[in-house]
């Protein structure tokens, strides 16, 4: 028997039953009521509307020549594939270390030219006065700077310690072999960074290369210090530092394409080995 719509039977209404209560915590959702004295203004950033508020531009801009020069320069060392004996300058001595050697440095700077002058000057009265000239201003004892009479100085018997820049503007055949020849002859070394910092003990703009020739007894102590730090960080890590390459480090597009090409061919790689691909 077919019904109509209309001759469904009806929902009963007024049953009295009250809806179970919300628990408790639970948030009631309230309508704000709004102050119709301040009417909303939203603010309209289409063309000729609107001011656009300020954003950071700075990937926008348009640096000088030698700022990008000096971008790229930095990005290619990373990238090259550097040489063992060229990578064990990347590796320096830590800072509060590098302090204690600069000011042992400092005590026994060169004389200037001002300075030996007044010293010559000085002797040669003393010797028309028929003195001991060797007592009147002896000649202090200081530091080495020379690229060629540095190595004399480390083979002879009595060798001093020595200290390298990490950036170089000497012959690579001349400033590499530093190490090798410390080294060899037993001679402590650290690399420091910073040639024009090494150029001011000796009243240069830049030195790739100091030696100390000696030490007066009071700063023995101080240099034991330095020695121990040098044996330490170079002279024992020699021969691990001339197998590890330097650089060849991988950008970031680089590094995730690599990482999803081992991902899809089912292999482990990590990020270290990823770089060095």
């Amino acid at each position: 028997m077919l019904t109509r719509l209309h001759d469904q039977p009806k929902a009963k209404t007024g049953t009295g039953k009250k809806p179970a209560p919300a628990p408790f915590g639970a948030s009631k959702t309230q309508k704000t009521k709004k102050n119709p004295l301040f009417e909303s203004n939203p603010k309209n950033f289409g063309i000729g509307q609107d001011i656009q508020p300020q954003k950071d531009l700075t990937r926008f801009v348009k640096w000088p020549e030698y700022i990008r020069l000096q971008r790229q320069k930095v990005i290619l060392h990373q990238r090259l594939k550097v040489p063992p004996a060229i990578a064990q300058f990347a590796h320096t001595l830590d800072k509060n270390t590098a302090t204690q050697l600069f000011k042992l440095l400092n005590k026994y700077r060169p004389e200037t030219k001002a300075e030996k002058k007044t010293r010559l000057e000085t002797t040669a009265a003393a010797v028309a006065e028929n003195k001991d000239a060797a007592k009147v201003i002896p000649k202090s004892r200081s530091t080495s700077n020379s690229g060629s009479t540095t190595p004399s100085l480390l083979s002879r018997p009595r060798r001093p310690p020595s200290s390298s820049s990490h950036t170089t503007s000497t012959p690579s055949s001349l400033s590499f072999s530093f190490p090798a020849l410390c080294r060899k002859m037993g001679v402590p070394y650290v690399i420091v960074k910073g040639k024009a910092r090494l150029g001011t003990v000796v009243h240069k703009k830049t030195a790739a290369v100091l030696a100390l020739q000696d030490v007066k007894s009071e700063d023995t102590r101080e240099l034991a210090t330095i020695v121990s730090a040098a044996k330490a960080n170079f002279s024992d890590k020699y021969d691990e530092q001339r197998r590890q390459w330097g650089g060849g480090l991988r950008g970031n597009k680089s590094t995730q394409m690599l990482r999803k090409r081992a991902k899809a061919s089912g292999q482990t790689v990590s990020s270290a080995t990823i770089g060095k691909l």
